[in-house]
């Protein structure tokens, strides 16, 4: 048995490496700066929440403990087995094995969808963002967390690893599709020297990876990101 679905776009550090990604969701954005910022927007308090690409699950506890109900959508099947193992308990939670152009969510069922390094590319992601349109809610809001390139030390190594990958192009992709851009600073912060070296292994190829961890000392990284997000 396959463990993805049919027009599932593979995720090569957490598909491949999933306890290493464990460690970098935890290292992530410590003072809570992306979601201060999308609950100025729209609050998840009551809302019926969708997460696109929900890997293991790591946000799907924190969601459930404001939300009416969430939904986790992941085309890996072991991937959906571990955040449905996750979430074991939270009543108020399911998770369903889906891509995100064949959505598995009934049609305008949804407030607030979440999408967190899921669609960063932008050009490509207009199937799912088809269906966004046919399940979210008139009033409801639409969050795409995706890396900035153009500033910050993270942001050097994603332009280095990705020199083709076209920042304005990407912006006027989100804006053709409605989307406006807020941008954010947050960072990584790590417990131990070998965590952030493995999740530095996982997100670069072996010759940038060995340049960042000669060149970059400590446990933190400044890290800029885009919230991209639509009222629909």
């Amino acid at each position: 048995m396959s463990t993805t679905l049919r027009g599932a776009i593979p995720s090569p550090n957490i598909w491949n490496s999933p306890r290493i990604y464990e460690l970098e969701n935890r290292a992530v954005d410590p003072d809570g700066v992306i979601d201060a910022a999308m609950a100025e927007l729209r609050g998840i308090e009551g809302a019926h929440v969708l997460d696109v690409g929900c890997g293991t699950g790591f946000h799907l506890p924190g969601f459930a403990a404001h939300a009416r109900r969430v939904i986790g959508v992941e085309p890996h099947v072991d991937l959906a087995a571990a955040a449905r193992t996750r979430s074991r308990g939270l009543t108020n939670v399911t998770v369903r094995t889906g891509v995100a152009q064949r959505l598995p969510v009934a049609d305008a069922s949804i407030e607030v969808a979440h999408a967190r390094w899921s669609y960063f590319f932008g050009p490509g992601c207009e199937p799912g963002l088809r269906e966004l349109s046919r399940v979210m809610r008139r009033g409801g809001f639409a969050f795409v967390i995706d890396n900035d390139a153009t500033r910050s030390t993270f942001g050097g190594w994603f332009q280095r690893f990705l020199p083709s990958y076209d920042p304005s192009q990407v912006e006027r992709f989100w804006a053709r599709h409605g989307f406006q851009r807020r941008p954010l600073t947050m960072r990584w912060r790590f417990e131990a020297r070998a965590d952030f070296e493995a999740v530095v292994g996982i997100e670069f190829p072996p010759w940038l990876a060995a340049e960042i961890i000669a060149s970059h000392p400590g446990l933190e990284v400044d890290y800029a990101l885009n919230l991209w997000w639509r009222e629909y």
